[in-house]
């Protein structure tokens, strides 16, 4: 794929400031939800309350699935099926990632959170944003394309001592639905990405340990959440 052409088309309902709003609404729900999250919560009752939060702030339709991982379901690829029953350890590590719509704007938004002192936890929370703000930098300074930027990345994550979760990368986002413009991964596209029109992922999984972390933002020439 190497012409950006229709791929970062937009609708005539899409506008810069909704939009720039529906992300900030999306980051607060994902840190909303993730402070209603305890310890001894069962995975499956957790997406039901993010359900609740997002209804709650009118955004009930979602372009993607609620996604709420615990402990080993971190690993999981986005389509693939969390283990049930599964319940956050006092010393445990989770990831929210929400899709949400509101009025006619997506949003999406996802991070890592952790409970407890495992220092192998931490470090995945903390790396994974170090990592993404590498990425985001050679993005913004060097003009990579989609696919050098997840080669980098995946350079970048086994620098560190982790695996890169290459299922979980970046994608297009606009007015809904987005799939109308283009629907595949950012990771194929041979072109440096626009600003303000692609969201980058990053997902990383310990080499050894069954865990991983997650972190995505949209991509703009000024990361500022303010």
């Amino acid at each position: 794929m190497t012409a950006a052409s229709g791929l970062e088309a937009t609708g005539d309902k899409f506008s810069v400031q909704p939009f720039l709003e529906m992300r900030q609404r999306t980051r607060r729900a994902v840190n909303d939800i993730a402070s209603r999250v305890k310890v001894g919560m069962v995975e499956e009752d957790a997406r039901a309350m993010a359900r609740d939060v997002l209804a709650d702030g009118g955004m009930r339709k979602g372009w993607h699935h609620i996604i709420v991982r615990f402990g080993p379901n971190t690993t999981k690829d986005f389509m693939e099926p969390s283990d049930k029953g599964v319940v956050l350890g006092s010393d445990d590590i989770f990831f929210v990632d929400i899709g949400p719509v509101h009025g006619e704007h997506e949003g999406d938004g996802g991070d890592t959170f952790v409970f407890g002192s495992d220092p192998d936890h931490h470090r995945a929370k903390a790396d994974v944003r170090v990592i993404w703000d590498d990425v985001r930098d050679r993005w913004f300074r060097d003009g990579l394309t989609g696919r050098e930027l997840y080669d980098y990345a995946e350079k970048k994550c086994a620098d560190k001592g982790w695996r890169l979760n290459r299922d979980l990368s970046g994608h297009r986002l606009s007015e809904f639905p987005h799939s109308v413009h283009y629907d595949g991964a950012m990771a194929t596209v041979d072109f440096r990405p626009s600003p303000l029109l692609w969201v980058l992922e990053i997902a990383i999984i310990h080499p050894e340990r069954k865990f991983g972390a997650f972190y995505e933002d949209l991509l703009l020439e000024n990361q500022s959440f303010d």
